[in-house]
């Protein structure tokens, strides 16, 4: 299984090949991860191989420039001239050490599970890799790309976002020859064939999921009067914080105990800081990142309400995982939100993406009604344990990797 980013506490990647290896791995198959830095953090019983790239956006140092003893081959001096032109080079320079390091290892896997490098390295088939080949795409990134363009300030911004995103091109190219694809929703299938241009029937839709025992219901952690969670950046508009910001400052003029837990880095300026300031929220607004998963299932459990107030998702990891602490949850109807959170009133609150009165008003009835929120909270928990576990999204990952294994004799590759 190969991940260009693991990081577990910034992003759903890095949470999709922890939870999905561990899972793989109890149904008796072998799994053994191939990541860069930030290495992600895996169970018990699944091995990693380290692939270290130069690492030019690590923290403390983002951006940096190494030293020349640090530069091993020509991938690095690819990777740092991409950073240094305002570009993202890693889902190229970490496919093409993958390919490098999987064809020195010819023979030793039966099949090679991609989460969304998408790179020029991993074409070529099993031939080029060493085994098939299975690729994960969650949502295309063209969507994030167009939401940050379209958020910039002025035509510098504009042309910023272009650059750092050019890696999208590569990506659409790559993914219309891939074999086969897995996503994690139906809205997710329908934007890879009409954004990417993937053929429909190598795109199959596989749910994952949230860790249903760890993330339960646990009355033995108090809950917060007033207080709201989500999980965002504030620098990224997809996420649509700044509109639960928004929601926020009138929840509290009718309810002057609301506050907000945002679970993710907080920005020192723009949009969002901005925001914060302009409401008087600096007394009502916190940011935790860097959590554990305990911590985090602590968090959303003494909540009164999970937000999720996404433009886009292409799951929703964050909804799936308040659904099944029991915590009651508001959520947009932005891509496939809807798709997990449910019907609108049963297992949620369902309001429309960048509405920040429709926001305020669910949050509203939510904070004021504990009938509603045990209702919508049981119904949420039962929601995820009857579709999206980690155990049934390894099931069906694993028929796709036979499916991938079977069609490979037929295309004349010898296993």
């Amino acid at each position: 299984m190969l991940t260009y980013k693991g990081n577990p506490f910034c992003g759903g990647q890095g949470v999709y090949v922890r939870h999905l290896s561990r899972e793989l791995a109890r149904l008796g198959h072998h799994v053994e991860v191939i990541g860069a830095q930030p290495y992600p953090v895996l169970d018990e019983g699944v091995p990693l191989t380290e692939l270290p790239s130069l690492d030019l956006y690590r923290s403390p140092d983002p951006f940096r420039t190494p030293k020349r003893a640090e530069f091993r081959d020509w991938v690095d001096a690819v990777e740092f001239a991409t950073m240094r032109t305002g570009g993202f080079p890693e889902p190229l320079t970490f496919s093409l050490r993958a390919r490098r390091h999987l064809a020195a290892r010819r023979g030793e896997f039966d099949v090679v599970h991609d989460n969304q490098t998408l790179g020029y390295g991993l074409l070529g088939g099993p031939s080029a890799i060493g085994a098939p080949l299975v690729t994960t795409i969650h949502h295309p990134i063209t969507v994030d790309r167009q939401l940050e363009i379209d958020a910039a300030a002025d035509w510098m911004g504009r042309l910023s976002k272009r650059r750092w995103y050019g890696f999208t091109r590569m990506q659409k190219r790559v993914a219309r020859r891939l074999p086969s694809v897995l996503t994690v929703s139906g809205t997710s299938r329908r934007e890879i064939v009409d954004h990417l241009g993937v053929r429909a029937d190598r795109v199959h839709v596989v749910h994952i999921g949230a860790d249903s025992d760890l993330f339960s219901p646990d009355p033995a952690v108090a809950e917060v009067p007033g207080r709201i969670v989500t999980t965002s950046s504030a620098d990224v508009p997809l996420k649509g914080l700044i509109h639960l910001v928004e929601a926020l400052a009138k929840v509290r003029a009718e309810q002057p105990g609301a506050h907000l837990v945002v679970v993710g880095k907080r920005a020192e300026d723009g949009p969002v800081a901005a925001a914060i300031e302009r409401y008087g929220l600096e007394g009502a607004v916190e940011f935790v990142k860097g959590i554990s998963d305990r911590e985090l299932a602590d968090l959303m459990r003494s909540a009164q309400v999970a937000c999720v107030p996404s433009l886009y998702e292409g799951f929703s990891l964050p909804a799936a995982e308040a659904m099944a602490t029991g915590t009651a949850l508001v959520a947009t109807t932005g891509g496939a939100i809807p798709e997990v959170a449910g019907e609108d009133g049963r297992t949620c609150l369902a309001v429309p993406p960048g509405d920040a009165g429709a926001l305020s008003a669910a949050l509203c009835r939510v904070l004021g009604d504990r009938e509603l929120r045990l209702r919508l909270g049981a119904a949420g928990r039962e929601r995820v344990l009857s579709r999206f576990t980690w155990a049934r999204a390894a099931a069906g990952t694993a028929e796709r990797y036979r499916a991938a294994m079977e069609a490979a004799p037929r295309a004349g590759v010898a296993r």
